[in-house]
């Protein structure tokens, strides 16, 4: 699923507790937002390994919830909503495409990778892939309570996440052909080479494999 799905999805945990306790209403949107966001930071470095954790954060966020039931602060919250976001980041990320350039052809059996039994599970496609008209519709539907109850400076995130979310979607399709161009025409001689060195191999695919008129 794209980041924007994730990161509204990470706020939306948060709502419970900004209702019950909206003196920690904002220690909690942020924990949910950065949570949301969080597993994406290895787009670059082993994509949905790195900092994907789908068992590992998921106990993370049982004890902290723990902890924030006996002991309730923004810390203890704070730390709650990061790994529960963190958490179902990870695990949604199963239910998408695999790591292919472009996952709509479902042409890879990895989704993310769990740590604990040392292997990679297989993507379930309910979200064909990332930027997917569903994806969009869930993103739609994430920020429509976020925006009926969240304070003013949380609604700008909002709205900019659904901005975001409506643009990567309608590009969705043609940007493998764009990473294509950018990674093997306009890069090389402008960038140093260590630094090119570290795109991605499915960033440089033989041309042919780009869709002409690729259907939603």
């Amino acid at each position: 699923m794209m980041l924007p799905t994730h990161a509204l999805f990470g706020m939306v945990l948060a709502l419970p507790v900004a209702a019950l306790a909206p003196e920690h209403a904002t220690a909690a949107l942020v924990a949910g937002l950065a949570g949301g966001v969080l597993p994406d930071l290895d787009l670059y470095a082993g994509h949905r390994r790195t900092l994907h954790y789908p068992v590992g954060y998921s106990v993370l966020a049982g004890v902290a919830a723990v902890v924030a039931v006996g002991a309730p602060s923004a810390p203890t919250i704070s730390a709650a909503l990061l790994f529960a976001a963190a958490a179902s980041h990870s695990l949604l990320d199963t239910l998408g495409g695999g790591l292919e350039l472009r996952p709509w052809k479902a042409t890879d059996d990895r989704a993310v990778y769990d740590h604990v039994r040392g292997r990679w599970i297989a993507p379930r496609r309910w979200v064909r892939y990332d930027g997917a008209p569903e994806d969009l519709l869930l993103a739609v539907g994430l920020a429509i309570p976020l925006r009926l109850h969240v304070a003013p400076p949380f609604e700008r995130v909002v709205v900019a996440s659904l901005v975001v979310a409506v643009a990567y979607a309608a590009t969705r399709r043609v940007l493998p052909r764009v990473a294509r161009v950018l990674a093997t025409e306009l890069l090389p001689g402008r960038v140093p080479p260590s630094l090119l060195a570290r795109v991605p191999e499915r960033y440089v695919e033989d041309a042919d494999s780009d869709d002409p008129r690729p259907e939603l």
